[in-house]
């Protein structure tokens, strides 16, 4: 029995000085398993007597079942301690910086901002945003707008023109946002004072065309409008959107088949570097095509051209957006490439304003 107790102290220290579940599970192989210290003992019960196997019996199972807690005991200590290193090595340091929000994170295309920046600005002046279908039809598209028979942009070459259907007619893709004006004018009496921004569609490509690039055009129809507020109109559109406190423009002679006189519209700039500065300079910059509605037009559209008469005007959002903000080549504003959008997009709760600035 004293030996029984002195194996039983040696078996409890060494459970209490095992430092981690390997040693412990070593002790307890040593003790209890199939050749342990405590399992010889217990293989000795068959050859005593019956009073010897009732008493030592006895003993050897208790010491068994004290073992048997004390490893129980150490392990859940062990796991324990284990499981409190593990968390302190694998720590979150909260006090590192948070990852950008969404509204951080994402950013919204030039063309996009542009787009908010014009309707902006001509809305401050009273014109409402009209919209019409990419897909068009022939009449829409150049009838109406007094394109001849024959005229370039109605071939091939130029307009993406749909299978011809029974009749003979075929749709398009519409090659200017036009058609929106047509739409607006057979649909709305007059006074009617809206633009037209949207997709259009031409076959053309190089570093400053694209198959698909986006036009924005206005539209004023009423009695007694005139070249002077249309001039006044450009004028103040480019003060706001290339924000600047002046700017010189240039009207030249020009046609086309919708306006009568038609104009083209230089304004002033310096180029300097690489750089185009508005506002300031000696150089021009061809920046838009506009004009007097032609009397033709008005009639297609059921409108009297001895009672109204109006003005129009259209400009590429692309190339505008290419101006201000520096972008050298038109097709990059189509490779959805998000590295160039993380440098040329602006975050989205910017929003433009007149009072706040349009790109601040």
């Amino acid at each position: 029995m004293t030996d029984l107790a002195h194996l039983q102290a040696q078996i409890i220290t060494d459970i209490a000085a095992a430092a981690d579940e390997a040693a412990l599970e070593a002790v307890r192989v040593a003790t209890l398993g199939k050749k342990g210290s405590i399992s010889a003992l217990l293989a000795t019960l068959g050859k005593m007597s019956p009073d010897e196997r009732k008493t030592q019996g006895a003993a050897i199972n208790q010491a068994k079942d004290e073992v048997t807690g004390a490893l129980a005991a150490r392990r859940d200590v062990l796991k324990s301690a284990a499981r409190d290193a593990r968390l302190a090595a694998e720590t979150v340091d909260v006090t590192l910086p948070l990852r950008d929000a969404a509204t951080e994170a994402g950013r919204i295309h030039p063309l996009s901002q542009v787009w908010d920046e014009l309707t902006t600005i001509f809305a401050d002046m009273g014109f409402s945003v009209a919209e019409g279908p990419d897909i068009e039809t022939d009449d829409y598209n150049f009838t109406k707008l007094n394109f001849p028979e024959g005229h370039p942009a109605r071939e091939m070459h130029d307009t993406f023109f749909f299978h011809p259907k029974e009749d003979g007619s075929r749709m398009l893709l519409r090659t200017h946002t036009s058609p929106v004006q047509v739409r607006t004018m057979l649909n709305q009496k007059p006074p009617i004072r809206v633009i037209c921004p949207g997709r259009t569609y031409r076959i053309d490509s190089d570093a400053t065309h694209t198959p698909q690039f986006h036009q924005v055009e206005g539209l004023v129809i009423d009695k007694t409008s005139h070249l002077g507020h249309l001039k006044w109109i450009l004028h103040e559109f480019c003060k706001a959107f290339f924000e600047v406190d002046h700017i010189n423009m240039r009207f030249r002679p020009s046609f086309f088949p919708f306006t009568e006189p038609s104009l083209e519209v230089d304004i002033q700039c310096r180029r300097d570097k690489g750089e185009i500065r508005f506002g300031e300079g000696e150089d021009w910059l061809e920046i838009l095509g506009c004009g007097m509605v032609h009397p033709n037009v008005l009639r297609a559209c059921g409108i009297d051209p001895d009672e109204y008469q109006g003005f129009a005007w259209g400009m590429g959002i692309d190339r505008i957006a290419m101006l201000k903000y520096g972008i050298a080549d038109l097709r990059q504003l189509f490779d959805s490439d998000v590295r160039w959008l993380s440098h040329y997009g602006f975050k989205p709760l910017e929003v433009p304003t007149l009072a706040g600035g349009l790109s601040s």
